[in-house]
């Protein structure tokens, strides 16, 4: 599907008007075979393809030397995902973890995370009596493999919740 470049929507694209130029729509857009970014100028009456994208709901069943393998909850098909396409995201998954994918023409092309994910802790160092009076925090092992810091009260066995956008502690779950 093909639409003007003027027809861009906001946060897509800044429609510029510069004093002794024509006015062009400038964009930055995310190639869906590579996944890189680039910074491109259009005339405003130049069309752009626009691609379809669906968005699935799939949960996280294992891992294993094939990939990391997901389940679709409606059909119960199984999807086997790559290390490079998950990203940061292969660092929050637990069994039964939901998440969303975006498929562009029939390919996985993203996976987007929930924006916060409850992870055990399951090796942390002790927290010294003296070291509270201010912001203090240690290195804790999550059970995925992750190492984040944590405030000294966190124990072992604990479940926490952290933020998969920055991976930062947010709290005990």
């Amino acid at each position: 599907m093909a639409a003007a470049a003027n027809d861009l929507r906001r946060g897509m694209a800044n429609h510029r008007t510069p004093a002794n130029l024509r006015a062009f729509v400038q964009a930055i857009i995310r190639y869906i075979n590579t996944g890189k970014s680039a910074d491109v100028r259009f005339g405003s009456t130049d069309k752009v393809e626009l691609v379809d994208i669906e968005r699935k709901q799939i949960e996280f069943s294992y891992k294993d030397h094939n990939g990391y393998h997901f389940m679709d909850p409606e059909t119960y098909d199984t999807v086997t995902l790559q290390d490079n396409l998950l990203g940061d995201a292969k660092d929050y998954l637990v069994e039964n973890t939901q998440v969303q994918v975006l498929y562009a023409e029939g390919k996985a092309v993203q996976v987007e995370m929930p924006a916060s994910v409850s992870l055990k802790v399951i090796e942390s160092a002790e927290g010294l009596r003296g070291d509270t009076a201010s912001n203090v925090t240690k290195p804790a092992k999550l059970e995925t493999g992750k190492t984040i810091n944590v405030p000294l009260f966190i124990k072992e066995g604990e479940v926490i919740k952290i933020d998969t956008r920055t991976g930062d502690y947010m709290g005990r779950a």
